[in-house]
């Protein structure tokens, strides 16, 4: 019935929601496609020098190849060590049912919405100098950088593989049951080959955050241990090698995107066994070992999400062995007395200006493309909508700083000249944001009921007046968990302003950024404060999401 308006010629020819389409469109081809396409002529003819000279000058430097060889190991090695923590721990949430589980769930999942560069800082409180876990020091990068992408990317694992697990019929298990399988048989030759899919696209997916890992890998890993994003960053911002950076980003784009390709594919293979959650299947601990189980998650989780963020917390009271809040008065104070220092309390003002002005635009192209994908669903069978889905989640596949340095490459000329603007820092926040919108408003459009639509066509009612009186209604509890997921995205987001922030409206994180790469225990202190204040701002905004979305299935 949606197409109604479109064949009347008396009304409307093209539907609305057809037309929201070119509204992300023309976002994508001139903020994403384009910058994407600058890369790729920087890569191959910008250079005087015949292209191939310089893809042999890159690729034939030992050192280029082990920053590759390096960061596609410590990606499947961070990959591995979540994966094998997070599979018991989602076996427990998708099998028992247990008091403060929704706390549980929601302690693990905030490492995932902070800042990178705040997780590099709580690592470096917990495990630094003045350790809060007796006095335990780890200096090793390599494996200070292990335990920050478990820390990061357990939520992900943890949330994709329980919801999956807790979706599978039981009926398939307790026929396996019936027909004589012991219950380690079930599991093995049942239970595990429904939740491949699921288990292959969280590791598809937390790889894809760990090979474009940044903030973590510049702050833990220090010169000695360099990923491809950290050397696109070298290569543009302190050597001005244009086409080195070019190139390196050319080919994590390529990667990155055949990981995503294959990553929607797994989803789409583990929705096909996927009813809706059923809390009903869920048992109670009450024997021993299972109690035992439930016992060690609750540690597990407490341990590996709580102690960072309180040794940030820590670091930042404590000054020469005392509690004080000097390091965040010294926030609002200019202690070294220059006209041209800028205070620290100034990048929260840049920030939340950037992470409000990016959450405007990510929510009208998030909500246009979501209105674009139904109308193909219900109308085209789904063709257009198939292809352009994978299309508007692009960039959460890209890198920050390839997609920054892109931006920066390109929108340097006229009709396009946003070099020196203020805006270009939340266009590229909103490009960061835009995907977790849509995957959040996406599955609430669908998930109206069609019948209403076809009621008020009949009752004349126009595309607009429908999406205005029920379409937003029953997504507004969506769209608003999707808008402050894409707000407190920006608040954090490092990798792409570290390339468009100009040097007087610095964010929260690249003053972060700055603190810690200057000497003495003040800037520290101050580092500290800020990653805290950060880190608070982020962990509210998403249990504010979560509430939200009590009711609603996720949807990532």
């Amino acid at each position: 019935m949606d197409g109604k308006h479109a064949l009347n010629p008396g009304k409307i020819r093209v539907h609305p929601y057809a037309l929201a389409g070119l509204v992300p469109a023309g976002f994508f081809l001139v903020f994403y496609f384009y910058p994407l396409s600058g890369i790729f002529w920087k890569s191959f003819f910008s250079d005087p020098t015949p292209w191939l000279t310089t893809l042999d000058r890159v690729f034939s430097s030992p050192r280029t190849m082990r920053i590759i060889w390096f960061t596609f190991w410590q990606a499947g090695v961070s990959t591995l060590l979540t994966l094998i923590f997070a599979f018991p721990c989602a076996f427990v949430l998708a099998t028992y049912s247990f008091r403060g589980k929704r706390f549980l769930t929601t302690i693990a999942s905030i490492p995932f919405v902070l800042p990178a560069i705040v997780v590099a800082a709580a690592f470096q409180a917990l495990l630094g100098n003045q350790s809060l876990i007796f006095g335990l020091r780890i200096n090793h990068p390599l494996v200070l950088i292990f335990l920050a992408h478990l820390f990061y990317n357990f939520s992900v694992m943890l949330r994709i593989i329980s919801g999956f697990w807790t979706c599978l019929e039981t009926r398939i298990k307790e026929a396996a049951g019936v027909l004589g399988a012991s219950p380690r048989q079930v599991f093995i030759h049942v239970t595990l080959p429904l939740l491949k899919p699921a288990i292959l696209a969280a590791c598809t997916l937390v790889f894809i955050f760990c090979f474009s890992s940044f903030g973590i890998i510049l702050i833990l890993g220090g010169p000695s241990y360099s990923t491809i994003e950290a050397e696109i960053y070298r290569q543009a911002a302190h050597l001005f090698n244009l086409p080195a950076a070019s190139l390196l980003s050319l080919v994590q784009i390529l990667f990155t995107f055949g990981l995503m390709r294959a990553y929607t594919s797994l989803t789409r293979k583990a929705a096909q066994f996927s009813p809706e959650p059923n809390p009903a299947r869920l048992r109670t601990a009450r024997k021993p070992w299972e109690k035992l189980a439930v016992a060690s998650v609750w540690s597990f989780v407490l341990g590996l999400c709580a102690l960072p963020l309180l040794a940030l917390v820590k670091e930042s009271l404590v000054y020469k062995g005392k509690f004080s809040i000097i390091f965040y008065r010294a926030l609002f104070e200019n202690l070294s007395d220059s006209v041209f220092y800028i205070p620290p309390v100034h990048a929260v003002k840049f920030s939340l200006i950037f992470a409000c002005t990016a959450l405007i635009i990510a929510v009208l192209t998030g909500i246009c493309a979501a209105l674009f994908i139904r109308y193909c669903d219900r109308n085209l069978k789904g063709k257009w909508a198939s292809f352009m889905d994978p299309i508007f989640m692009l960039p959460l596949s890209t890198s920050a700083v390839t997609l920054g340095f892109g931006i920066v490459i390109t929108l340097d000329k006229p009709p396009l000249n946003l070099r020196t603007s203020i805006f270009l820092v939340p266009i590229a926040h909103a490009l960061v944001g835009f995907p977790f919108v849509l995957r959040a408003v996406v599955p609430a459009l669908r998930s109206v009921p069609e019948n209403l639509h076809d009621a008020a066509s009949l009752l004349g009612a126009s595309p607009l007046r429908i999406l205005r009186e029920i379409d937003l209604p029953l997504i507004s509890r969506s769209l608003a968990a999707g808008a402050i997921f894409s707000f407190t995205m920006s608040l954090g987001e490092f990798g792409a302003t570290i390339f468009t922030a100009r040097p007087g409206t610095p964010t929260i994180p690249v003053a972060i950024y700055r603190f810690l790469g200057q000497p003495g225990a003040m800037n520290y202190g101050q580092a500290m404060a800020m990653s805290s204040l950060l880190m608070g701002v982020t962990a509210l905004g998403f249990i504010f999401i979560d509430r939200l979305r009590k009711n609603t299935r996720e949807d990532f």
